[in-house]
């Protein structure tokens, strides 16, 4: 497990771009054959990307970092599957998950177990985990069966489909708010005007990019804008400070998760383009 400590609402100002990189992307979560984990300080956030090939991962505690007996102990998992076929084991009971398929793994759960259907085609399990006080029972979500709605414009080059896994509308979690946005072809711009949420931090995870595009994340507070150049299968974190808006050299899609103060996904203070430097 990688342990990240966050960069304060001014020292991010001057760092340089290995600064960044090293302390807001985590570009590394799949790794054949292991569980790849990012621990960070801010709202005890873990990011985690598991590559099953022909034996199952089982998915322990850290206990240095987190001085619990297993995993779940103390927390809620949300879980995508972004890879070929695989299953999700919780307590005994299996998920089977196709492409953008996800599972809710609830406070409690003691073994979670991932595997692959077919080596030739792995699945690749991403997930978020934030600390949980009430128990959820576990449940899966099928790609398409979820809310979803359709924003942006295509004159403004975001056209895209939001799609809402957990949240208080459909999966119900003790504070961990998940889902999925796809943009249309030809469409770039993501979460384009910029907004912050003083009371949740948000990951970003940028799928679905062919292997020569690239996503230029916008970070930093709305008067000091910074940016991290993020590729395929790489995630970026987002302190409750700083605004997180991205845009692409081609086609892509994302999984965004929240965790904080709140679960309401309207909760977030806008921020006007004119005040955007």
């Amino acid at each position: 497990m990688e342990v990240r400590y966050s960069p304060g609402v001014t020292s991010y100002r001057t760092m340089t771009t290995s600064e960044l990189r090293s302390a807001f992307l985590m570009e590394n979560l799949f790794v054949d054959g292991k569980i790849s984990l990012y621990y960070f300080d801010i709202d005890r956030a873990i990011v985690g990307g598991v590559s099953p090939l022909k034996k199952p991962l089982k998915l322990e505690s850290s206990k240095k970092e987190m001085a619990a007996d297993y995993f779940a102990e103390r927390r809620e998992i949300g879980v995508f599957n972004v890879g070929g076929p695989g299953k999700v084991k919780a307590d005994g009971e299996s998920f089977e998950l196709d492409f953008k398929d996800a599972v809710y793994i609830g406070k409690g759960t003691r073994d979670v177990v991932f595997s692959s259907a077919g080596s030739s085609k792995p699945a690749r399990f991403y997930f978020v985990s934030y600390p949980a006080h009430a128990f959820y029972p576990t449940m899966q979500m099928k790609f398409g069966q979820v809310y979803s709605a359709r924003l942006g414009k295509k004159e403004d080059a975001n056209l895209r489909t939001l799609n809402r896994y957990i949240h208080t509308g459909g999966v119900t979690s003790s504070q961990l708010v998940m889902g999925l946005t796809e943009l249309d072809e030809g469409n770039i711009w993501n979460t384009m005007p910029v907004h912050t949420h003083q009371r949740r931090t948000e990951v970003y995870f940028y799928f679905g990019l062919e292997d020569d595009a690239v996503v230029f994340h916008i970070m930093g507070e709305p008067s000091e804008t910074r940016h991290i150049v993020a590729r395929n299968n790489q995630a970026v974190i987002s302190p409750s400070w700083s605004i997180h808006s991205g845009a692409a050299t081609k086609r892509y899609s994302f999984i965004w998760a929240m965790g904080g103060e709140n679960q309401a996904f309207e909760d977030m203070d806008a921020v006007e383009m004119s005040s955007l430097m």
